[in-house]
């Protein structure tokens, strides 16, 4: 196991791409903490992913918080380090979408996915940076997109907040480089979530068109990238986004 006696923290672990990274740490060793919101109603999913990394043999547990908090980033940094005593891996996965034409999108819209996936990408980047550097040891891996890249019609606000990661993640990784301290992103195209389990049959088959593989991916896909780079096997990675997408950005 690659990650054995490691601790890693990830946020909106509860779903998605989020649970099957969870599960994927823990399979290769790590303890896990993870975050998910209240407002999704998904302290149940967040009970279900403690149990399973618990019948793995590693310690886990979730709390409930909103990543656009900066005040929440920082206690729910300060909460796992006292439960665990140590951390040396965070995982930025908390994300949604709010779609609509930019001449039809409301500033609430624009606020809202600005705030979580971009916002929350920062707060908990400052949040670990101070502990990463004094022990000279960190792996961070934010979660943006295809269209953070590339843009789509009707995601103005989605892909403005993926693209800012990706330019957060190499700021960050120059600035945490000298400390032995690891940052990149990954980039998924269309992967079966519940994020777009609600588009239309139109979105999906519009985007299955464009992925040279033939098929959606899988939220295992992308979690086992970032278990990747989060591993020693990546030490010499760093400023990277990785697409994680079938061929579909091509």
């Amino acid at each position: 196991m690659i990650l054995e006696n490691n601790y890693a923290l990830v946020t909106g672990g509860s779903l998605g791409i989020g649970k099957a990274t969870v599960l994927a740490l823990a399979q290769e060793g790590a303890n896990v903490a993870f975050t998910y919101f209240g407002f999704r109603n998904n302290s149940s999913e967040a009970n279900d992913v403690v149990d399973e990394v618990k019948k793995l043999g590693r310690k886990c547990f979730a709390i409930e918080s909103d990543v656009s908090k900066f005040d929440e980033a920082q206690n729910v940094v300060h909460k796992v380090i006292a439960e665990f005593g140590s951390l040396h891996i965070l995982v930025n996965n908390a994300g949604i979408s709010r779609d609509s034409v930019v001449w039809k999108m409301s500033e609430q819209q624009w606020d809202d996915v600005l705030d979580i996936n971009l916002k929350g990408t920062f707060n908990y980047m400052h949040a670990v940076s101070a502990m990463f550097r004094e022990q000279k040891f960190g792996k961070i891996v934010s979660v943006s997109s295809i269209n953070g890249m590339r843009g789509k019609f009707g995601l103005a606000n989605y892909a403005a907040s993926k693209a800012g990661v990706i330019g957060l993640t190499k700021v960050v990784a120059k600035e945490l480089g000298k400390y032995n301290v690891n940052v990149n992103a990954v980039a998924p195209g269309m992967i079966e979530t519940d994020l777009t389990g609600n588009l239309s049959d139109e979105v999906k088959q519009q985007s299955l068109s464009e992925i040279i593989l033939g098929r959606f991916g899988k939220p295992e896909d992308v979690a086992n990238l970032i278990v990747f780079l989060v591993s020693e096997k990546a030490k010499h990675i760093t400023g990277e986004v990785i697409k994680v997408d079938g061929g579909q950005y091509i």
